[in-house]
């Protein structure tokens, strides 16, 4: 990590120094004192259940270079240039942003920002493994997107870091344009426009400008990278592509700059294997991927986009893409013992990535087909309908819908509807939440409702909790065969 003295902190956030000395060097960031391993600045921010200034002393006590503050705390005195800075601004969550700004025009040399509705980490896991044949990458952990993770995932990368690839996410209006003011990024990647965080925004066209908000940062010579068989995406082109100086479209469609094409699925539904091809030097790559669901080609073919953009040759793309697995609750395919497949891809859900998924686990051949459903949130007033395509979608694929929660009560019932009327088998369960499905998981394995050739699929918003479920199927049996 990079190693800075605190006085450098202290003049970009214009603190106080209140104790400790500016001589002090510190590696990184953190805004949760149980992640201080030593060296660290600790920015003390409030939040909605609880303050970060109630564990000041422990991110000191842990080794952290600075805390720093905006409410009146007892400091300790003095004692020395090996004790914990001690910065008082008059807000914290602005000062990690102004020094965000101030080591953004250090490290790192390029930086890449993804953006979208939906694939934004596999796109980002794939293209940072592209670009790392090429150059020393850097990438932003799990899903710290946002206003406040972002800075930090910068705060915290390594200063021979020569390409940054981030995820660059948003809920509501502005938030994307300022994550892309802080990140100033050299490159974007745009893969999608769907109904999610529709209850902050009037329709799809609303979403669509608040993701090109990502454009408001772009360096002058820029590259945008878009999904041009989104229409949505081609409207952001359209209407903001001059911010960039590049504009590098991809998609299936054969007017798409970089296309893919020849999509075959692997026979176990772990993964498939297409071509794509890149107008700009007329070359073909056939690309071999481990991933399961389809919707991941359109993710790999962003990344080689934005990758073959920047000067990596489709050829090494499809040698680093072959090497990247599923991100966690992301569409994982267990095999566990007892002959079970198990779909995890528990960790969020829209309209358009629900009805994917089934398409994709349907690809799997199995004895009987389980849909385990969670709600999918902020959707706003069409809530409800969206809930029922989504069940409706998954009878006439012929699974059995497990629903949970209260809006998927819609899921349930719709498929219920939508299922044959001559079948033995039930349409559909409901349940209250993740605890009761995780009961359901573990009492369906121990009656033997669930046994060999079955499939299941687990799909949910991240506020449903649903990794749960996938957790206790997991544990409740003896291990797994891959």
């Amino acid at each position: 990590m990079v190693e800075r003295n605190v006085e450098l902190a202290r003049s970009a956030m214009d603190a106080r120094l209140l104790a400790g000395h500016g001589e002090r060097t510190w590696i990184g960031a953190a805004i949760d004192s149980r992640q201080i391993r030593g060296g660290e600045i600790f920015f003390a921010l409030p939040g909605e259940n609880t303050d970060g200034h109630r564990f000041v002393a422990d991110a000191a006590a842990y080794g952290a270079a600075a805390v720093v503050i905006h409410q009146d705390l007892e400091v300790p005195d003095d004692r020395g240039t090996g004790d914990t800075a001690w910065l008082r601004v008059d807000d914290t969550f602005a000062a990690l942003h102004d020094l965000t700004r101030t080591i953004r025009s250090e490290v790192p040399r390029s930086l890449v920002g993804i953006t979208g509705s939906a694939g934004k980490t596999t796109t980002k896991e794939l293209l940072a493994a592209m670009l790392a044949t090429r150059a020393r990458v850097s990438k932003s952990p799990g899903n710290l997107n946002n206003l406040y993770g972002f800075p930090l995932s910068l705060l915290n990368v390594p200063d021979d870091c020569e390409w940054m690839v981030a995820e660059m996410g948003m809920s509501t209006p502005g938030e994307l344009r300022e994550i892309s003011s802080l990140g100033r990024p050299d490159a974007v990647v745009l893969t999608n426009v769907r109904a999610v965080h529709l209850e902050n925004f009037p329709n799809l066209r609303g979403i669509a400008e608040a993701k090109a908000e990502i454009l408001a940062g772009l360096a002058e010579d820029g590259v945008l990278v878009a999904n041009t068989d989104d229409p949505e995406v081609r409207g952001i082109v359209e209407r903001h592509g001059g911010a960039a100086r590049r504009v590098v479209g991809f998609g299936f469609e054969p007017a798409a700059e970089v296309r893919g094409h020849g999509l075959v699925p692997s026979e176990t539904g772990a993964g498939f294997r297409f071509e794509i091809t890149a107008t700009s030097d007329s070359t073909t790559q056939v690309f071999e991927l481990s991933l399961h669901g389809l919707y991941n080609a359109e993710n790999c073919l962003a990344a080689a986009a934005c990758a073959h953009a920047l000067g990596v040759p489709l050829a090494d793309c499809a040698t680093a893409a072959a090497t990247v697995a599923p991100a966690s609750h992301r569409g994982a395919v267990h095999r566990l013992r007892g002959g079970i497949v198990l779909i995890d891809d528990s960790y969020n859900s829209n309209p358009d990535a629900a009805i994917k998924a089934l398409v994709s686990a349907r690809g799997i051949v199995a004895r009987r087909y389980i849909a385990l459903l969670g709600d999918m949130l902020e959707l706003g007033p069409g809530a409800a309908e969206f809930h029922r395509q989504v069940g409706e979608r998954a009878a006439e694929l012929g699974f059995e819908v497990v629903g949970v929660g209260e809006l998927s009560r819609a899921t349930v019932a719709a498929a219920g509807l939508a299922g044959e009327p001559q079948s033995e088998r039930p349409a559909g369960e409901w349940m209250q939440d993740a605890g009761e499905a995780t009961a359901w998981a573990r009492s369906s394995l121990a009656s033997g409702s669930l046994r060999r050739g079955d499939l299941v699929l687990v799909k949910g918003s991240r506020g449903i909790g649903l990794d749960a479920v996938v957790e206790a199927l997991r544990e409740s049996t003896t291990g797994e065969d891959s």
